[in-house]
């Protein structure tokens, strides 16, 4: 048997260590709900503005004797209180916006004629999806109420005629030509293009339509103009509330004369107080069970404690870094980025550039110019020929000003684009212009052309 002893390095992260690190990363919304989900399995941890009033100490005592059989106990005991306490805040929550089923129904409600016709509209418009289309109709009414193809259709007709106009098309070219009638306008060449030629609209080859259906380049023109002027997208109007999210700046930089102020919204999420009951049972209280359990508890809450503090101190640090190495920015607004590396600003504030990365992560800056992400603010550069550096965001702001000057009739192609950038000693390629063109939503040039 060959037995061999060796000497190895390795790198371990302890539980605390990993623990500094997520509470590092938290955006002020995750802080919140993890400081109240904290509360559920640890006694010693109240919220300032959720603190429980005092016990009795039997209370206190028999609290202490549930928690000692099992954490899990625990946590189902203060979940009932704070369930409790929701089902009592719920009295003042404000209403809930009105969605687009909901919005549909009020409107199909008052003609149903009797509970079945109700239950039908109801159905039919919560099997909206999130554009306003409603798909595998009326088929699929046919089969969950036992109609006829013509009871389905008839049912689908009157839900077609509600607001907004093209509520429960199939597909675009239904949408489109259910707004098309609504309007009254007898309008075939629109019409027909609808139907016919949706895809060469949207590459915007309108020649091709004119010699397709016979009409006068103006003709067709007109009627494009038309139809762009519908919703491709009824539904779009109304917010889903599965995907609504509130942004909460992380830290508010405020424009004084001759400086600025980094201010942390610490008001954002709940301060952390350990309770001076379960600290006083445990100096009162010598038995092994009650040091064990209250002393573990009490180093979970200190050491929470200190990295809410470390992660304020390090987010402020990291804040008031870009405003001074990205001070263009803050003084004159978009436009004026400078390129900037994680690296740079780590250095700056005596960190590791990893630190900095979870520092910025989900994170929201404040500022006279509106609300940013904060990794908006590192950006590289990109090469030129000239002494100058060229950021990308500045690099679109000149194409977009290219593109508003260009003759719609001759609109400029990637490529003159990039001789005309090339002009001003920015040197990208073609693929690069394409690149920042269809990030920026601005179609190409076959897509600009005007034909008058």
């Amino acid at each position: 048997m060959n037995m061999k002893l060796s000497l190895e390095q390795k790198q371990m992260l302890s539980q605390r260590m990993i623990q500094s690190v997520e509470i590092l990363q938290m955006n002020v919304q995750e802080l919140d709900s993890y400081l109240k989900e904290l509360t559920l399995e640890n006694p010693l941890v109240e919220l300032e503005d959720n603190r429980e009033a005092p016990q009795a100490k039997s209370d206190l005592q028999r609290k202490l004797e549930w928690l000692e059989a099992a954490d899990e106990q625990n946590r189902v005991y203060y979940g009932r209180d704070y369930e409790e306490e929701q089902e009592r805040d719920a009295w003042n929550l404000p209403a809930e916006e009105e969605n687009l089923p909901q919005y549909v129904l009020s409107q199909l409600i008052p003609l149903a004629k009797d509970d079945r016709e109700g239950r039908i509209y109801h159905y039919l418009a919560y099997s909206l999806d999130s554009r306003g289309y409603l798909e595998d109709m009326p088929q699929g009414l046919c089969e969950a109420f036992d109609l006829s193809l013509e009871e389905a259709a008839e049912y689908l007709r009157v839900f077609q005629s509600v607001e907004p106009a093209g509520v429960g098309a199939a597909d675009l070219q239904e949408c489109l030509l259910l707004q098309l009638r609504r309007q009254n306008r007898e309008e075939p060449l629109a019409a027909a293009i609808i139907g016919s030629h949706l895809e060469l609209l949207g590459k915007n080859q309108l020649p091709r339509i004119a010699t397709l259906t016979g009409a006068s380049l103006d003709q067709v023109e007109d009627a494009c103009q038309l139809i762009r002027s519908l919703n491709p997208i009824p539904g779009s109007g109304f917010s889903s509330r599965e995907h609504l999210r509130y942004i909460l700046p992380d830290v508010t930089v405020v424009k004084f004369q001759g400086y600025f102020e980094v201010l942390l919204n610490d008001n954002a999420y709940s301060k952390v107080l350990i309770s001076h009951y379960y600290v006083d049972m445990l100096h009162a209280d010598p038995s092994p069970e009650t040091q064990s359990y209250i002393g573990e508890k009490l180093k979970q809450a200190e050491w929470v404690v200190s990295c809410i503090q470390q992660r304020g101190n390090t987010l402020q640090a990291v804040a008031r870094a870009l405003v001074e190495l990205q001070k263009e920015f803050f003084e004159q607004g978009p436009g004026h980025l400078q390129p900037l590396r994680l690296l740079d600003v780590a250095e700056k504030i005596g960190v590791h550039e990893s630190t900095v990365s979870r520092a910025v992560r989900d994170k929201y800056v404040q500022c006279t110019w509106g609300i940013y992400p904060m990794n908006y603010f590192f950006t590289r550069g990109v090469a030129s020929q000239g002494a100058q550096v060229w950021t990308p965001e500045r690099i679109k702001d000149k194409m977009r000003e290219l593109i508003r000057e260009e003759d719609k009739k001759k609109p400029l192609s990637d490529q003159k684009l990039a001789d005309l950038l090339k002009e001003s000693e920015v040197s990208i390629s073609r693929r690069t212009v394409a690149k920042y063109r269809m990030e920026m939503g601005v179609a190409d040039a076959s897509g600009r052309k005007s034909y008058r």
